[in-house]
């Protein structure tokens, strides 16, 4: 089936470097203002433990068990609050991207996919207004699944009960994007607003 010939109702969208860039360096600055050299500690740290990192995003790690781990990391220099808000102080808007939500919405489902752990929804963007727009917020460590396992697409799947192949997804990872056409839906890498677009009205969905 190409993608002309589908018939659409459910889009899936990611959250981050998609509808809200996120950059780390405000937040390794924050910690590097406390005392000098501890930026460059936890950059070291995340560098070398992303599974870790990982885990907590499946839900495998606490947020008790993960900020505990930070402050360790960073000498207990700061404290467990000060620790999640500059953690969390990453998120940015892409309101090219945003604006168009209302319009999708009133022809599709509209179901956030992310990766994402407690302390960034709870801090970070959890407060954005644009996720109102969604019916569904599908969140890896609410699922205990990270993209590109198969079981937090499923569980998008669950929540719609719509068809396989009446998904579409967009996300700035293609690994994640291929992982979605193998489970039989279409997919965007997202690399840019006009880019969406034009594949949008490609498919016929704008």
């Amino acid at each position: 089936m190409t993608s002309s010939d589908r018939r659409y109702s459910v889009i899936v969208f990611d959250l981050g470097n998609v509808l809200s860039p996120f950059d780390y360096h405000p937040a390794l600055d924050a910690v590097e203002h406390i005392e000098r050299g501890l930026g460059g500690k936890l950059r070291e740290f995340f560098t070398a433990n992303y599974e870790y990192h990982r885990a907590f995003e499946r839900g495998d790690v606490t947020s008790d068990e993960f900020v505990a781990r930070m402050l360790s990391v960073l000498d207990h220099k700061v404290t467990a609050e000060q620790f999640c808000r500059m953690y969390s102080e990453i998120f940015t808007l892409n309101k090219a991207l945003i604006t168009l939500l209302p319009q999708l919405r009133k022809q599709y489902k509209l179901v956030l996919l992310s990766n994402t752990n407690p302390i960034h929804l709870r801090y970070g963007y959890g407060g954005f207004d644009f996720l109102k727009q969604f019916d569904k917020l599908v969140l890896s460590f609410e699922v205990n699944a990270v993209k590109p396992e198969s079981k937090i697409y499923e569980a998008v799947e669950a929540f719609t009960k719509a068809p396989p192949a009446e998904h579409i997804f967009v996300d700035d990872i293609a690994e994640y994007t291929e992982t979605a056409r193998r489970m039989g839906w279409d997919a965007v890498q997202y690399v840019g607003f006009r880019n969406l677009v034009a594949e949008f009205t490609k498919r016929g969905i704008l």
